[in-house]
């Protein structure tokens, strides 16, 4: 079914609401009665949308592979068990952190520099994980391994750099 896309102004903010705007999706209510849009089984939205009902293991393996890929596909399942390792410790939602992968591994390839999502879930949530019951913020600790990575760092010293009880972070002595 095809819809509008929407525009929502909440808080002075424009929201888009992506996954409504998507042709090979369909819209539903939730129980909340929010419209939530899911994805056609051959199809990659963009972006995963806040109503998006597009799993993000699933999506974030097909991104990577660079065509949709079946719920029950080997590297579909290993995604969803790296995603769910990251997950336990960081603020952001499975969405949220699957769609700052994404855009991470983006940014790096446009440097030159290939980084597969696993790595980038795992690494970045082990680094959460030791950090114990403070939640991380993904999105900033991206920020931060990209800037790692632009210093000439590769994926272990970038990491390391992380981990460190005070890391040294953009540029800084």
């Amino acid at each position: 079914m095809r819809r509008a896309c929407r525009i929502r102004i909440a808080s002075g903010l424009v929201l888009l609401a992506l996954g409504a705007c998507n042709r090979d999706s369909d819209e539903r209510g939730d129980a909340a009665g929010a419209v939530v849009a899911t994805t056609a089984e051959g199809t990659l939205p963009a972006w995963l949308a806040p109503t998006d009902g597009t799993d993000p293991a699933r999506w974030l393996a097909g991104r990577e592979a660079g065509k949709a890929l079946p719920a029950d596909e080997p590297r579909v399942r290993a995604m969803a068990a790296a995603l769910a390792r990251a997950r336990d410790g960081f603020i952001e939602d499975p969405r949220m952190i699957a769609n700052r992968t994404v855009q991470l591994g983006q940014m790096l390839a446009e440097a030159g520099i290939g980084e597969g999502y696993g790595a980038i879930l795992d690494g970045l949530g082990g680094i959460a994980a030791e950090r114990g019951r403070r939640k991380s913020l993904y999105g900033e600790m991206c920020q931060h391994y990209y800037n790692a990575r632009m210093q000439g760092a590769d994926h272990a010293a970038a990491l390391a750099r992380l981990a460190a009880p005070h890391p040294v972070l953009e540029g800084t002595p």
